[in-house]
């Protein structure tokens, strides 16, 4: 095989795959923000079904459209994952509020002894 052999170019399924998943994300971001349950399943499994097809592409070399959509994907996912992580510190902080316990200063053992070693220096 010489380099002329090998394709430079994302195979056509790659690109679809990255459009789906921009798609998805979107869908989750509003699942997220209308709270919608069935939505935000759905859009789970689709994710977990994209990343199967994007896992199964390999290392190829990608295009300027491909790292385009990849970078876009990545920005959304992240904005999705802190909207994920402030809905469950609202709901952590109104099921303490009904519990009548707030967990602002009680850290698991295993946090408080990572916290000890770094500001020991150890570890």
């Amino acid at each position: 095989m010489t380099q002329s052999d090998i394709s430079l170019a994302p195979p056509p399924e790659l690109h679809e795959a990255l459009r789906q998943m921009l798609a998805v994300l979107e869908c989750e971001r509003q699942a997220l923000a209308g709270l919608d349950l069935d939505a935000i399943v759905g859009v789970t499994q689709a994710k977990d079904r994209l990343c199967g097809t994007l896992d199964s592409a390999g290392i190829i070399e990608l295009d300027e459209e491909c790292r385009g959509m990849l970078e876009t994907a990545r920005r959304l996912n992240e904005v999705n994952r802190q909207v994920r992580n402030i809905i469950a510190a609202n709901v952590a902080k109104r099921l303490d509020v009904l519990t009548g316990t707030s967990r602002l200063y009680r850290a698991g053992a295993s946090y408080t002894l990572a916290g000890a070693a770094i500001v020991t220096g150890r570890g």
